[in-house]
């Protein structure tokens, strides 16, 4: 009912616009226009050329050719519809990111560029960014992620005979070399769930374009940018450097056999076809180091009695406690923490790489030894978390085990991903307005 009454609304709106032309009134200039509904929400134009503007400064700043600026426009488009599509099934199971939360992450972002968060803002400011629809884009990035790690990520299972049997084929591989690292772009272009043969093979005829267009020497980032729907699209599709146990066994595959530059054949898989290119290769060190880190936390969950307000604030107290009173933090958790560990003062023991949820992970790393954060936000609530000490370690048979269920969690996440994200689109009511006049 919602979604019949704002449809009728907006064509009122956009009919009394035309009316007002037709009635010879030369003074009536349409400020804005819908050029999407998504579900009961719609996009604008003005929200569209914002997002235009920082995609054309983004591909500008990576020295990627851009595309057409219509193809540009409908990329970009795409993207901002699974963008809500995502925001909005995120806000309806109960994820908010507060201000509070959406600061400590522009916080970190400016001192990774070594600055204030005041100082963040006016740079990107000096640059023609809109700061305020930039907070708000990244408040839409947290809303996502959390909702992947809670969709996607958390429900990943690993069995021993996982590990068992992943642990046997890297030492039965002759190639490629376990300690070889591959720098990987790739193009997808998504095939519907329940596609008939019609659209599959107009959706390989999309690829076999992109195919011909990159032997014709057209850059693969700007192919990227113009046909992929892939996230990564507008970053040229890079992967980064993966180890062979990162990448999935269709791409290892065919870099296993390319050399640097080349580009592979139409691939195929249950998401749709992909293309995918071998940017460089490198050998890593024989010996493998990780760093462990030793740390302690205090959590408070978040149940029908604690809200989020009231963890940040009881959260706050016991810093300010430990900072200004000269408290122990494992007193403080012994007595205040929710989680398993606070019978031994919060301690979490030696960490490893992986060992953690993403949010607390990242939090972690940026701290000093001694040093205690501010609350984190994870998916079991929210953290003080402190750095006791940091090493390097060895890399021993169970840590191999260890590192072999991170890559196996990733491979399975990263598939499972695209799969979640194919039937999100699919579920939705997506009407395009763009080419209406």
């Amino acid at each position: 009912m919602m979604r019949i009454w704002l449809i009728i609304l907006l064509a009122a709106v956009q009919l009394s616009a035309s009316a007002q032309d037709e009635s010879g009134d030369s003074g009536a200039v349409l400020l804005d226009r819908v050029v999407a509904i998504v579900n009961d929400e719609v996009i604008t134009q003005v929200e569209l050329d914002g997002e235009m503007e920082f995609a054309v400064r983004q591909l500008s700043q990576q020295g990627t050719p851009l595309p057409p600026r219509t193809t540009l426009q409908r990329q970009v488009l795409e993207r901002m519809i699974m963008s809500r599509i995502l925001q909005q099934d995120a806000s309806q199971t109960g994820i908010r990111v507060s201000d509070r939360q959406l600061n400590m992450t522009l916080d970190r972002m400016a001192a990774e560029n070594k600055m204030t968060r005041d100082q963040f803002q006016a740079a990107m400011e000096a640059e023609g960014v809109d700061y305020a629809r930039f907070r708000e884009r990244i408040r839409g990035e947290i809303q996502i992620t959390r909702l992947r790690e809670r969709e996607v990520e958390d429900r990943v299972n690993i069995s021993e005979a996982e590990v068992d049997s992943y642990l046997r084929n890297e030492e039965n591989k002759a190639t490629p070399d376990k300690n070889e690292e591959f720098s990987v772009a790739h193009i997808l272009i998504l095939v519907p769930e329940g596609a008939n043969a019609d659209e599959i093979g107009d959706k390989r005829k999309v690829a076999e374009n992109a195919i011909t267009q990159l032997k014709e020497g057209t850059d693969f980032a700007q192919v990227a940018a113009t046909v992929s729907d892939a996230p990564d699209a507008l970053q040229g599709g890079s992967l980064g450097w993966r180890t062979p146990s990162r990448l999935p066994e269709l791409f290892l595959e065919a870099v296993s056999d390319m050399r640097v530059g080349e580009v592979s054949d139409v691939l195929r898989s249950a998401n749709g076809f992909h293309i995918v290119k071998l940017v460089d290769k490198r050998g890593s060190e024989t010996a493998i180091i990780v760093q462990q880190t030793h740390a302690q936390h205090i959590l408070i969950r978040l149940n029908e009695i604690v809200s989020e307000s009231d963890a940040l604030q009881r959260l706050t107290e016991l810093k300010q406690r430990m900072e200004l009173g000269g408290e122990d933090f494992g007193d403080l958790a012994r007595q205040h923490s929710d989680d398993a560990s606070a019978a031994k003062g919060g301690d979490l023991g030696w960490l490893n790489p992986g060992d953690t949820v993403p949010d607390f992970e990242r939090a972690m790393v940026a701290l000093q030894p001694g040093e205690v954060s501010d609350p984190v936000r994870s998916p079991f609530g929210f953290h003080l978390i402190k750095v006791v000490e940091r090493r390097d370690e060895d890399l021993s048979q169970e840590r191999q085990r260890v590192m072999a269920r991170q890559a196996i969690r990733l491979r399975k996440a990263d598939s499972a991903y695209q799969d979640w994200i194919r039937q999100q689109r699919d579920r939705a009511y997506v009407e395009y307005r763009l080419d209406e006049s």
